[in-house]
């Protein structure tokens, strides 16, 4: 499986963006999915995962009742709808799967990553 996650970009705060992860191969409908984000200095965190039927999601303290995550399988794709941004949402954002299929939010548990899209708030 190969990840290719688009959408960052500048905003300001209060703003929306949606992040894209386009996904290659047939069977990515089974993959557990999560984005997570890394702002300059900091270490890699969780931000939201969605298991592989879209029935079950999972969403970091910071972000939840702000972002949503969601699939479209027919489209091989994850987004990543961010609502209401904050200056302490920039970060590179990264999106990542695994064929176990539920819910995942440790990094260490995904075994494919896409390359990052950054997004920066500016306040």
């Amino acid at each position: 499986v190969q990840l290719q996650a688009s959408g960052g970009g500048l905003v300001q705060a209060g703003g929306s963006l949606r992040l894209s992860c386009a996904a290659s191969g047939r069977t990515f409908r089974l993959y557990s999915t999560g984005w997570f984000r890394q702002a300059p200095g900091k270490e890699r965190e969780f931000v939201a995962a969605i298991n592989w039927s879209a029935s079950s999601t999972y969403y970091a303290d910071s972000v939840r009742g702000r972002f949503t995550v969601s699939r479209d399988n027919a489209k091989n794709t994850v987004y990543l709808q961010m609502n209401s941004l904050k200056p302490e949402d920039t970060a590179v954002y990264f999106c990542a799967a695994d064929r176990i299929g539920s819910l995942l939010t440790r990094g260490s548990e995904y075994q494919y990553w896409g390359q990052g899209t950054e997004v920066t708030v500016s306040s």
